[in-house]
């Protein structure tokens, strides 16, 4: 994976194959302190310590369609790459949180890529489940809940191309605003 944005989707769709009801993804660009920060945690399934460990292994996956699981080994060689760290926390019926920082400014640092994109393709694929993204960048914050757009929007599904088509406008200029 190249960038950020294909890393959360993956981790991400890992969490709606463990059953979860909420994604929690935050961004943190600290500039001064030259880090930024990826946090993903879910409240699905979780996994129990070997799981966990064969996680980390690239020759492992749960999935049925390939042989291989290179997500959460690709991002943490991404992290320590740049300078960064990389850690996973996960319980049995309680859900996982995967955490990786990098040296903000490091060259390999990959780019965070098409965020609006992965929030919009999250949506899509998985309607039922609720999305927290929040990107702090500085001292300036966005944050886009599906709880909240859900609860405005009654009957009318998250993933109608309307809604996709604000929801994703609503991503492209608060992000935007971050970087004013």
């Amino acid at each position: 994976m190249i960038e950020l944005a294909l890393h959360i989707l993956d981790i991400a769709e890992n969490s709606s194959r463990a059953q979860a009801s909420l994604i929690e993804i935050a961004l943190v660009e600290d500039l001064e302190k030259d880090i930024l920060s990826l946090e993903i945690k879910d409240n699905g399934s979780g996994m129990d310590e070997e799981t966990m460990k064969k996680a980390m292994d690239p020759f492992y996956t749960s999935k049925k369609v390939r042989r291989v699981g290179l997500g959460l080994p690709m991002l943490k060689h991404a992290a320590l790459s740049a300078g960064g760290d990389f850690s996973i926390e996960s319980k049995l019926g309680v859900g996982t949180r995967i955490c990786a920082s990098f040296q903000h400014s490091h060259i390999d640092r990959q780019p965070i890529g098409d965020i609006p994109g992965t929030v919009i393709a999250l949506i899509i694929g998985n309607p039922e489940i609720d999305i927290l993204y929040t990107h702090k960048k500085n001292s300036r914050e966005y944050v886009l809940d599906t709880r909240e757009i859900r609860t405005a929007l009654g009957d009318i599904p998250l993933n109608h191309m309307e809604v996709l088509n604000v929801i994703k406008d609503n991503v492209i200029e608060g992000i935007g605003e971050l970087n004013l």
